[in-house]
């Protein structure tokens, strides 16, 4: 889904959004939850989330493979092979989710939710 500003969404998910208290570790002094179905529109796209280690891992090997893997002893481009195999499924699941951005949101309701993931979000 391709959000862009003045786009209406949805609320896909309840977030609980607490806030901790300084100096005491778990104590909390507000929450706010936010159901599922809460309506609003977007008012900006920040940007893209930067990829998983994972991800970066499988482009780096990769292009390693692709670039010098001939001129490699078997067993190295073996080993090198079997990583990339291994990597590959997460590589796989980041080309079909696509680009994955954060929004700032202003519910219906008169709340704002900054930074949220595309991924809370489904586009009315």
């Amino acid at each position: 889904m391709a959000l862009e500003e003045g786009r209406r969404v949805r609320l896909a998910e309840d977030l609980a959004i607490g806030e901790a208290l300084a100096g005491e570790a778990g104590a909390v002094v507000g929450f706010l939850s936010l159901g599922a179905g809460l309506e609003g529109t977007v008012e900006r796209v920040d940007g893209e989330l930067p990829e998983s280690a994972g991800v970066g891992e499988y482009q780096r090997l990769k292009a390693l493979f692709d670039d010098y893997g001939h001129t490699m002893p078997v067993a190295s481009r073996e080993r090198l092979e079997a990583e990339i195999a291994a990597l590959e499924p997460e590589w796989v699941a980041h080309r079909e989710r696509g680009r994955r951005v954060t929004v700032r949101v202003r519910w219906d309701n008169g709340l704002v939710l900054d930074g949220a993931h595309q991924d809370v979000l489904t586009a009315l």
